[in-house]
């Protein structure tokens, strides 16, 4: 019971950090690895308690008109076939590559998030289509997230603002819903698969729940002010988290 309730505490904070700018996994595996789990166990309890966090921010972030769910219906779907090769792939492919790149990369996107004056509350100029974006961005992301998974977040908010033109609380939107997305894909094969320890999960999806609750609507409230800075501490504590192993 203990040890339950402090990765519900745990949980907790990973959803108010997964809503404003990504990165919950960074938490909760760590986690669920100190509790004891095999990595595999914690890797696919965590997908269902994430699922939880995901859903509460993209259907709070909706609610307040920040996601346009019927434009992102090719991106949901692409995002979701993309999440699914990937989730295959891992069981074939070495990943070892991705963990030397993806680090540098987080990075520079940290700096961009942080000096980059287009960065705003604001929609600017779109560089490519919607459809563009979900058959490059969505389908690549998706599956990244279900090949390897570290800063997801981060690569589609990249991808919102940098080529659609997104605000950044839009953005921050958006991404949860194809976050949500590509959690779903890779939670069915971790279901199948057996992995998943039930109580945990829920458990811990309620806390997400809390959290996502409570960090979607300061971002909703406070926008880029409270977005960029979270987003900018997070990619750069993943980049050092995946360096230092």
């Amino acid at each position: 019971m203990e040890l339950l309730l402090i990765l519900f505490a745990v949980a907790v904070l990973a959803g108010w950090v997964d809503a404003i700018g990504g990165g919950g996994g960074l938490i909760c595996i760590p986690a669920l690895l100190w509790a004891g789990f095999p990595p595999l166990e914690a890797l696919a309890t965590n997908k269902l308690q994430a699922s939880f966090g995901s859903s509460t921010a993209a259907v709070n972030y909706t609610r307040h008109g920040l996601v346009d769910v019927k434009g992102q219906k090719l991106a949901i779907a692409l995002t979701f076939i993309g999440a699914v090769c990937g989730t295959l792939a891992v069981q074939q492919i070495d990943s070892s590559l991705l963990e030397k790149a993806i680090p540098v990369l987080l990075m520079l996107f940290a700096l961009y998030f942080l000096f980059s004056p287009k960065i705003s509350d604001v929609d600017r100029h779109q560089v490519i289509s919607p459809t563009t974006f979900a058959m490059t961005i969505g389908f690549c992301v998706g599956f990244y997230d279900g090949f390897f998974g570290p800063g997801t977040g981060t690569f589609f908010t990249m991808g919102y603002v940098a080529l659609l033109g997104f605000g950044l609380p839009k953005a921050t939107g958006n991404t949860k819903l194809l976050n949500f997305t590509s959690n779903f894909a890779s939670l069915l094969f971790f279901a199948l698969s057996g992995h998943i320890v039930w109580l945990t999960g829920l458990v811990m999806g309620a806390g997400q729940i809390i959290g996502s609750y409570i960090g979607s609507h300061m971002a909703v409230r406070h926008g880029t002010r409270l977005i960029r800075p979270v987003l900018v501490a997070v990619s750069l504590l993943m980049s050092l988290k995946l360096l230092v192993g």
